[in-house]
């Protein structure tokens, strides 16, 4: 299996180039050069635990890891979940809860960088190389990048995230980690501000090869590789032979529903993708008029999105524009240059994908709600989707991805149950601990200047 760039202007690159590389050099994103049809192979697959599937569902995109590599890595990377399935499923009365939280930083973004983390040692030590990872988060990601690659030898990581807009506890998973290779970079500005920085270090070539520069965003391939793999496991779990199921999805960067719009062009039976942001609704009014228009960031009760250009939406920009790499170029470009773009729409966008915005009264009352009837307490961003779920007329039944731990946001949760605590013991004790952060201006020189000086 290769890989070709969204843009059309990079030589197609094995798989573990493109996990190297991360962001393609010409600045799009790196996509396999054919999806893999899987529905033949759903029925011998029921049955197999999270970590068989992996290997049997990453396998099909990976020709230069051995099966047996492939198997020690994901074994590696899913034996320190706190759930033996990975990636349960509870019921919630009409709807499915898929559970993403269960690894080190309780986030669905763990599921993604503890393989991430462990692939790169992998490649990085088979190639007597090192890696300077560069990754810009609005909470989650930057902690679940940090704890896949805090203490490995040939990585150093750099993690951008806006100063005081992620939630304090988010901020303490990243700034009590305090191993040599480890840099949390506290930006003075928005996660777009710290996306943008991001894109044109990357787009500097000669300073990205200079300094081995890698990515952990999902810009990076293999995380969208690994977060395919939970859609076909819990569909397996709860659909019948050939039953079509829909996935609410909370959505900021559109990384993780564009897992399950690639799990749905594989075969996998998908009546619909339940696209839900918050008031950050650029993705909402894309998918329900065809324009993409840029608004100012509104900071909310869900940081993790509180975003205004989703760094994946490019990848599902390349399918809904043919597969034209000079279309993807050409709208991406009247994006950075005047805010907006547009595709022609004649119906849906896209059959596949239902989008909504849930605002924050709603999202509240949401968690109040589902607290009410079955006693489970729901994080912000979950609520979201579930609030989605329940909006939208219902044709099939629904699996609602909660993406994190509600302990992450012990305010929101204080907000909308007053009284009721959502505690877990790996956060107890963080703000006791000790810390270590860089506070720096939204400013690409001197992002520039930190790493230089202190890559590996």
């Amino acid at each position: 299996m290769r890989y070709i760039s969204t843009r059309g202007e990079t030589a197609p690159l094995s798989f573990k180039d493109a996990v190297i590389t991360g962001l393609a050099p010409d600045g799009g994103l790196l996509l396999p050069e054919q999806v893999p049809d899987v529905a033949a192979e759903l029925a011998g697959w029921r049955g197999l635990s999270f970590q068989q599937l992996a290997v049997e569902v990453m396998s099909c995109f990976i020709g230069d890891v051995s099966r047996e590599d492939l198997t020690r890595i994901v074994q590696i990377s899913y034996g320190g979940f706190d759930a033996p399935e990975v990636t349960p499923v509870v019921g919630l009365g009409d709807l499915t809860l898929l559970e993403l939280f269960h690894g080190p930083t309780l986030a669905f973004k763990d599921v993604a960088l503890q393989f991430l983390g462990n692939l790169f040692e992998h490649i990085l030590t088979e190639r007597r190389e090192r890696l300077n990872v560069i990754g810009a988060t609005s909470g989650d990601t930057g902690s679940a990048a940090i704890a896949g690659v805090r203490g490995k030898d040939r990585i150093a990581i750099f993690v951008m995230y806006p100063q005081g807009r992620t939630s304090a506890l988010q901020e303490l998973q990243m700034i009590t980690v305090v191993d040599d290779n480890v840099h949390s970079l506290a930006i003075d500005g928005s996660f777009d501000d710290c996306q943008g920085i991001l894109k044109r270090i990357f787009g500097d070539l000669e300073f990205k090869q200079r300094f081995h520069l890698g990515a952990v965003n999902s810009v990076n391939w293999a995380r969208v590789l690994a977060q395919i793999v939970y859609y076909i496991y819990s569909y397996l779990l709860v659909a019948e032979e050939d039953e079509a199921l829909t996935f609410s999805v909370p959505t900021g960067n559109f990384g993780d529903i564009f897992a399950g719009f690639m799990a749905a062009r594989m075969g996998l039976p998908v009546d619909r993708l339940i696209l839900a942001t918050n008031e950050n609704d650029i993705l909402t009014n894309f998918f329900n008029t065809g324009r993409y228009r840029r608004g100012q960031v509104q900071f909310t009760i869900t940081p993790a999105m509180d975003i205004q250009v989703a760094s994946n939406f490019e990848r599902f920009l390349y399918y809904r524009l043919g597969e034209d790499g000079e279309a993807v170029k050409s709208f991406m470009q009247s994006f950075t240059d005047k805010g907006e773009a547009s595709v022609e729409v004649d119906g849906p966008v896209c059959d596949l994908i239902e989008a909504i915005s849930i605002d924050t009264d709603a999202t509240l009352a949401e968690m109040r709600e589902v607290y009410e009837r079955h006693r489970y307490v729901l994080d912000p961003h979950t609520a979201v989707g579930v609030a989605a779920a329940r909006r939208l007329p219902r044709q099939s039944r629904i699996i609602c991805l909660a993406t994190a731990h509600p302990a992450k946001f012990p305010e929101s949760v204080e907000r909308a149950l007053g009284g009721v605590s959502a505690t877990h013991p790996s956060l107890q004790g963080l703000d006791r601990a000790p810390t270590r952060r860089e506070v720096l201006p939204a400013d690409e020189e001197a992002v520039k200047r930190y790493v230089s000086e202190h890559a590996l």
